[in-house]
């Protein structure tokens, strides 16, 4: 799993690192959720590093907080578990900001047993452009994780288009 995330978080010396693969084994070792590794997100960050890094911020920041961080790592995971690649394919009627939760939850419910919480993490992550009020605490953490990340991920991005055309630098 290691290599799978390049998140800003060290993983080496974190010793919450066990208790996180324990709560999403079940999950990341299922072919679907190995398959978002073929899906960009943002930037050149693909879907699966995303879903992995929020994942991860949200369990810690729950841990911390004394919130459920079991169902904030798994709800994290699957939180963009859509399976299409939105910048090329429009597979669905609609936005795909509006739309992919619900593509996502019914992609996790085909493949794995949810908890309520976790439901409402995937269902609602893109809220406040979903209207839908999270129901839970969990879900708020996801929320604001997931902004957080498509930010970091976003300016990487264009530091390095920047570094590569307008300074001349390699990356």
């Amino acid at each position: 799993m290691k290599k799978l995330i390049k998140s800003k978080v060290n993983l080496k010396t974190n010793s919450y690192l066990e208790e996180y693969q324990e709560c999403i084994s079940d999950l990341i070792d299922h072919e679907m959720v190995k398959s978002m590794v073929n899906f960009i997100q943002h930037g050149d960050t693909n879907c699966l590093e995303h879903s992995l890094e929020v994942s991860y911020i949200s369990f810690l920041v729950c841990k911390k907080l004394g919130f459920d961080s079991r169902a904030a790592a798994r709800g994290g995971l699957l939180h963009d578990f859509f399976l299409y690649d939105w910048h090329k394919e429009k597979p669905y009627n609609g936005l795909h900001g509006f739309v992919h939760p619900n593509i996502a939850l019914d992609n996790a419910n085909k493949y794995f047993k949810l908890n309520d919480k976790e439901k409402d993490i995937i269902k609602k992550h893109m809220w406040p452009l979903t209207i839908k009020l999270p129901k839970y605490k969990e879900t708020f953490v996801v929320v604001f994780v997931d902004k957080y990340c498509a930010v970091l991920e976003s300016v990487q991005y264009f530091k390095s288009l920047y570094q590569l055309y307008i300074k001349k630098e390699p990356v």
